[in-house]
């Protein structure tokens, strides 16, 4: 009997950091495109939730491309802020904010806080989906606080202000380690088997054996 055969799935992202991570969590033997593989272009986010952001862009991907559709939503929350950034995270600063802007701006909202009140979360929601909605979905928590001037080179966004309780931050971790207890890397570890099981394709039975 033949091995079960890999289908296509599309990662609804343009952000090339998020690609590479999304990537880095799939089996090697997956294919995936992204949009620009396919010409789609997603809608403007204007979900109150992450879960509600994420639901949208993976079925509107999902009906425009005909292939199943993995996208996510993701966030820092801010205890001092009352969960700001939240969904507007890479707005913070404004539309078309660069991620410099949106971190000056956060440092700015913090001017004069405490440490304790400095406490903040990485979310991330993750939906599959495919032309008749939404299949599964998953949520992802990274905790830390904010640190009070930018550390590290890697990573993307708040990566270089979000501090990691051993007093380093996401942007400090080389890659690999980062994929390892990010928030995305933990809603994708809850999610991919629930990929996995919806594009292993059996192939038809072998009739030369």
């Amino acid at each position: 009997m033949r091995m079960p055969t890999m289908a296509t799935v599309l990662l609804a992202t343009t952000n090339a950091g998020k690609r590479a991570e999304f990537q880095s969590l799939l089996p090697p033997d997956l294919q995936v495109v992204g949009l620009d593989a396919v010409g789609v272009t997603l809608p403007t986010e204007t979900g109150t939730t992450f879960a509600l952001n994420a639901a949208a862009k993976a079925t509107h991907a999902a009906a425009e491309s005909g292939l199943v559709t993995l996208a996510d939503d993701s966030g820092l929350e801010v205890l001092a802020l009352g969960g700001a950034p939240g969904v507007r995270s890479a707005r913070y600063a404004g539309e078309h904010a660069t991620d410099a802007a949106n971190r000056a701006a956060l440092l700015a909202a913090l001017a004069g806080t405490g440490d304790e009140a400095r406490e903040a979360r990485f979310v991330c929601v993750v939906v599959i989906a495919d032309g008749s909605g939404v299949l599964a979905q998953a949520e992802g928590l990274c905790e830390g606080r904010i640190a009070r001037r930018e550390q590290g080179r890697f990573g993307f966004g708040y990566d270089r202000l979000f501090l990691l309780p051993d007093g380093r931050t996401m942007a400090e971790l080389p890659p690999v380690e980062k994929n390892r207890i990010s928030h995305r890397a933990a809603a994708y570890r809850a999610i991919v088997p629930r990929l996995l099981d919806r594009l292993l394709v059996p192939s038809p039975p072998d009739e030369t054996g």
